[in-house]
C-alpha cells in the first residue's frame, strides 16, 4: 500500500491518463454508427417486405 504521501501524486498521474484516453469515446462512436446501420437495415428489410407482399398478392390475382 502506497504511503499516503505518495497517494497524491498516484491519483493525480491516474487522473491525467484517464483524462487523455478516447478509446471509451471512439467506442460509442462506433457503437451509435452501427446501430444507425441496423436501423436503417431494419426499415429497408421491412419496407421490401411489404413490397414483395403486394407483388406476390398481384401475381396470384393474375393467375387465379
Amino acid at each position: 500500500m502506497p504511503k499516503k504521501s505518495q497517494l497524491r501524486p498516484i491519483m493525480a498521474l491516474l487522473r491525467a491518463r484517464l483524462a487523455n484516453d478516447e478509446q471509451g469515446a471512439t467506442a460509442i462512436e462506433y457503437a451509435l454508427i452501427a446501430s444507425g446501420v441496423g436501423a436503417a437495415v431494419a426499415a429497408a428489410v421491412y419496407q421490401l417486405g411489404s413490397t414483395a407482399q403486394g407483388l406476390y398478392s398481384h401475381l396470384s390475382s393474375l393467375f387465379g
